[in-house]
C-alpha cells in the first residue's frame, strides 16, 4: 500500500490518494490459454486490457462515424458518441461488461494513463502549430471579435452565475468555470476549419486570428483565477514564490530554449530535414518541462503547452515535430482520450437534482447565444453577407477537445460534480455534432462564387480590353518560362496586361494559413520570384501592372487560394506549371504529385480559361524572335488557345504557324455548330496568311487516325520555341482515335500529353489551355 498527493491537473488539494499495486506488476500474458478454467484472467494483465480496450474504442467509433458521415457527422462526435455507447448508461449496463474490460483493478488506470500522456503530446504540438506572431499582427478587426467573443459570453455568464449562486461556493472556482466556457479554443477552431476544408477562406482567416486573441486572453484569466484560489486557500507568500517560478520558467523557456532551438534550425542545411538526435533532444526538453510545472503544483499540460509556443514553427524543426508524431497521436491515443472522457458521462445522476440541471441549460445556453450575437452583430456591421455571419458566428461558438479536456480536469478536482460534468459534456457532443452540418450548410466560398461568376474567357474579351491574368508558382523554376510566355502576349497602352503573380507554398508545421498582399506588405516573405515579377513590371512600363501575392495553405487546399484571387480579381487566364521537372539534358529530374493534384482540382472547377505551362528545360526565348507552333484540330478549347496566339502574333517578334489537322479537306460537317465556329476563327488566320504572311503562317495537314496525327506532331516539334495546344478533354474525334488509351496525363488532353511525353524529343515550351466553361462541374 503507497500514499502519494493526488496530482490534479489545475488546482492541488491536500487529499491522500491510497492505491494497491501488485508487484511485480502484471503486463504480459501467456494468452487465453494460460487459465483455460477462467479465460477472463487475460484481462488482470495490462497489456491485453489495454489491447481490447484500444480495439472496441476504435471498433464502436468507427462504425458510428461510417454510419453517421454522409448526415455529415465529425469524427471527433463519433468518438464522443461511442464514449456514450460504452459508458453507464448502455453498453456498461450489460452484466460482465463493465466488471471485466473497465471495472478490474486495473479499471480505467492504463487506458487513462495513454489518453493522458497523448493529450500531453498533443497541447505540445498544438503549441507547435499555434502562431504567436499571428497574434500580435492581427488586424484590428480579428482582434475586436476576438475579445468581443470572450467578454460577451463572459459577462452573461457572470450574471447567471450570481442569479443561481449558492452561499458556500467560491467565486474564484465559478471564474473558472466562466472562463473555460467563454473561451474560443484555437486547436478546436483549427480543426473544424480544416474539416470543413475552409481554412484558407476569408472566413477561416479570420476566425483563426480571432481565436488566437481569444485563446490567449483565457489563458492567462485562468492561470490568474488558479492563482487567487491558490492566495485564498494557501498562503499569499506561496502564490509570490510558484508565480516567480513560473515566470523564471517562461523566460528560460523563451531566451535560452528557443535560441537553442533556433540555432538547430541554423545548422540544417537548407532542404534537409532536421536530425533524428535533434528531434530526441527537443522531446526530451518536452518532457523536462511537464516533469517541472507537474513537480512545482501545476499541470504538467502547461508546461507541454508553453514549451510548444517556443518551438520555432514550420519547416525544419517544427513541421519534422508535427510529421513524426502528429498521426500517431491524433490517429490513434487521442481518440482514447475522447472516449474515455466521455464514457465517465453519467445521464441518470442528471435528473437528481432538477437546480443543477436547469443551472447547466441556462447558463449553456445564454453563454452560447451570447457569443453567437455577439460575433454576429460584429460581423454583419461588418460588411459580411447574412449567410457569412451566420457561418462565422456559428465557428467561433464551436467546442471540442479543448473544452472537454477542462471540464474532465475539473471533475477530477472536484470542481464539477459528475452531474454538471455529464451535463457539460452532453452539450459539447450536441455542440460538435450539430454546427459543422450548419455550417457547411450555410458556407461554401467557392461554390457561391464559381456559380454566380460568369463565363470568363480570352474569346469573350473585347479586342482592346485590359487581360488580367493570374500566375501561380510553386519555385524559382517556373518563373522563368512563365515570364517568357507572359513577354510575348503583346501587351500595349490600349490593351495593357493585368498580372497577379500567386506564389503557392505548402502549409507544414503551423495550423494557421497566410496569405501576404506584396503590395500592402513589402517587409513580409520578400522571396526571389516575386523579385522577378516586379523586375518583368519595370521592364514594361505602362504595359504591364504586376501583383504579387503568397500562399501558405495545405496542399489540399490550395486550388481554393487560386479560386480566390482568379474570382476576386476577375480573371480571364489562369497560368498553372506543371508537375514534372525537367533536367537540362532532357530527362526527367523530379515529379510533384502535390501540383498535379492541384492542377487537377482547378481543371475540374475552373474559375476561368486555365493553361498548363509545360517546361521541358528550353533555353531561354530569344527576345529577338518567337518561333509559335498553334495545333489546332477543333472544339473550345482550340479556339480559345488560338484566341491567345492570335494576340500573340500581334507582336512584330513573333512568327505564328496555326496547323489545322483535320480528317478531310471538307472539315468533316459543316452543319455541326462547333465546326461552323471553328470555321469562322480560322477566317481570321487564313486572311492574314494571305495579307500579311510574314507573321502568320496558315498550315493544312490531313489525319485519319491517331497514330498519323502522333507522327505529325513528331515532324513539328522541332521548328518551334512554343506550340500552343488546347487540351479537347472528353472530345472524341477520328484524328485522335486510339491516343486516349495511352495518354498518361488526362490533365493535359491527348495532344498536351504527346508534346510532354519522355519519348518525344521536344524542348519547346508547352501550353495546353482549357476553356472557361458554365458547367464548371463537367468533369
Amino acid at each position: 500500500m503507497t500514499e502519494a498527493a493526488a496530482q490534479h491537473l489545475l488546482l492541488h488539494e491536500s487529499e491522500i490518494v491510497k492505491n494497491c499495486i501488485i508487484f511485480p506488476p502484471k503486463i504480459n500474458s501467456f494468452g487465453v490459454w494460460e487459465n483455460q478454467a477462467s479465460p477472463s484472467q487475460i484481462f488482470t494483465y495490462s497489456m491485453p486490457l489495454l489491447e481490447i480496450q484500444i480495439l472496441l474504442v476504435f471498433s464502436i467509433t468507427y462504425l458510428i462515424y461510417t454510419i453517421l458521415k454522409p448526415l455529415g457527422i465529425t469524427f471527433f462526435a463519433s468518438q464522443m458518441m461511442a464514449g456514450m455507447i460504452m459508458g453507464p448508461a448502455m453498453l456498461g449496463e450489460i452484466d460482465g461488461f463493465d466488471d471485466i474490460v473497465f471495472n478490474q483493478e486495473l479499471g480505467l488506470e492504463t487506458i487513462d494513463n495513454a489518453a493522458i500522456f497523448s493529450f500531453g503530446i498533443f497541447l505540445f504540438l498544438m503549441g507547435v502549430k499555434m502562431d504567436l506572431k499571428m497574434a500580435f499582427r492581427t488586424k484590428r478587426r480579428a482582434t475586436l471579435i476576438g475579445i468581443i467573443s470572450f467578454l460577451s459570453p463572459f459577462v452573461v455568464g457572470l450574471i447567471v452565475f450570481e442569479a443561481y449562486k449558492l452561499p458556500h461556493e467560491s467565486t474564484g472556482l465559478n471564474l473558472l468555470r466562466i472562463t473555460i466556457e467563454s473561451l474560443t479554443g484555437f486547436s478546436v477552431i483549427a480543426w473544424l476549419l480544416s474539416e470543413l476544408k475552409i481554412i484558407n477562406s476569408e472566413i477561416g482567416r479570420l476566425a483563426l486570428s480571432s481565436a488566437s486573441i481569444s485563446t490567449l486572453t483565457s489563458i492567462v484569466l485562468i492561470y490568474a483565477f488558479a492563482i487567487s484560489e491558490y492566495w485564498t486557500i494557501v498562503s499569499p507568500s506561496f502564490v509570490v514564490l510558484h508565480v516567480g517560478l513560473m515566470v523564471l520558467f517562461v523566460l528560460f523557456i523563451f531566451l535560452v530554449l528557443r535560441p537553442l532551438m533556433l540555432r538547430i534550425i541554423k545548422e540544417t542545411p537548407e532542404g534537409r530535414p532536421v536530425k533524428d538526435v535533434h528531434i530526441a533532444l527537443v522531446m526530451i526538453l518536452y518532457l523536462g518541462c511537464c516533469v517541472f510545472t507537474a513537480y512545482h503544483n501545476d499541470s504538467a499540460l502547461y508546461g507541454a503547452f508553453i514549451f510548444g509556443l517556443a518551438v520555432p514553427d514550420g519547416p525544419p524543426l517544427g513541421s519534422a515535430l508535427v510529421e513524426k508524431f502528429e498521426c500517431f497521436v491524433n490517429g490513434v491515443f487521442l481518440p482514447l482520450y475522447v472516449t474515455t472522457t466521455t464514457m465517465r458521462v453519467k445521464p441518470n445522476m442528471m435528473f437528481e437534482d432538477s437546480s443543477t440541471l436547469t443551472f447547466c441549460v441556462v447558463f449553456s445556453i445564454s453563454t452560447f447565444l451570447a457569443k453567437f450575437i455577439s460575433c454576429f452583430v460584429a460581423t454583419f456591421w461588418g460588411m459580411m453577407s447574412l449567410k457569412e455571419s451566420l457561418a462565422f458566428s456559428l465557428i467561433m461558438c464551436s467546442k471540442g477537445i479543448v473544452e472537454l479536456s477542462y471540464f474532465s480536469s475539473f471533475r477530477d478536482n472536484k470542481i464539477l460534480s459528475d452531474a454538471t460534468f455529464s451535463m457539460l459534456t452532453i452539450g459539447v457532443l450536441v455542440n460538435a455534432t450539430i454546427i459543422p452540418v450548419l455550417v457547411k450548410l450555410l458556407y461554401d466560398p467557392v461554390s457561391r462564387k464559381v456559380a454566380a461568376s460568369q463565363k470568363r474567357s480570352l474569346m469573350q474579351l473585347k479586342p482592346d480590353s485590359e487581360l488580367r491574368i493570374l500566375a501561380c508558382i510553386h519555385g524559382p523554376e517556373h518563373v522563368l518560362a512563365l515570364i517568357d510566355v507572359l513577354d510575348i502576349t503583346c501587351p500595349t497602352k490600349e490593351s495593357p496586361n493585368i498580372v497577379y503573380a500567386l506564389h503557392l507554398i505548402e502549409l507544414v508545421g503551423r495550423d494557421s494559413p497566410v496569405f501576404i498582399d506584396h503590395n500592402e506588405n513589402q517587409s513580409m516573405g520578400s522571396f526571389e520570384n516575386i523579385i522577378d515579377f516586379n523586375r518583368y513590371e519595370q521592364n514594361n512600363q505602362g504595359l504591364v501592372r504586376v501583383n504579387t501575392f503568397t500562399a501558405i495553405s495545405p496542399h489540399k487546399l490550395m486550388h481554393e487560394d487560386i479560386y480566390s484571387v482568379a474570382l476576386d480579381k476577375q480573371t480571364s487566364f489562369v497560368f498553372l506549371p506543371f508537375h514534372r521537372k525537367w533536367s537540362l539534358d532532357g530527362s526527367i529530374e523530379v515529379e510533384n504529385n502535390v501540383i498535379r493534384n492541384l492542377n487537377c482540382n482547378v481543371l475540374d472547377r475552373p474559375p476561368c480559361s486555365v493553361g498548363i505551362l509545360v517546361d521541358r528545360m528550353s533555353k531561354p526565348l530569344k527576345s529577338s524572335s518567337y518561333s509559335i507552333g498553334m495545333l489546332f484540330l477543333g472544339g473550345k478549347d482550340d479556339r480559345e488557345a488560338l484566341t491567345l496566339a492570335k494576340r500573340m502574333a500581334r507582336d512584330p517578334r513573333v512568327k505564328l504557324t496555326v496547323i489545322r489537322i483535320s480528317s478531310d479537306r471538307g472539315y468533316d460537317n459543316l452543319l455541326d455548330w462547333d465546326t461552323m465556329l471553328d470555321a469562322e476563327i480560322l477566317k481570321y488566320i487564313k486572311h492574314n496568311d494571305v495579307i500579311h504572311g510574314h507573321n502568320i503562317t496558315y498550315i493544312e495537314q490531313v489525319s485519319k487516325h491517331g497514330p498519323q496525327t502522333a507522327n505529325i506532331i513528331r515532324s513539328l516539334v522541332g521548328d518551334y520555341d512554343l506550340i500552343i495546344v488546347g487540351r479537347r478533354y472528353g472530345v472524341d474525334s477520328l484524328q485522335t482515335t486510339g491516343l486516349s488509351e495511352w495518354s498518361e496525363f488526362p490533365e493535359l488532353g491527348v495532344m498536351g500529353d504527346i508534346l510532354s511525353s519522355t519519348d518525344l524529343d521536344c524542348r519547346a515550351i508547352v501550353l495546353v489551355v482549357q476553356q472557361h466553361y458554365a458547367d464548371v462541374y463537367r468533369h
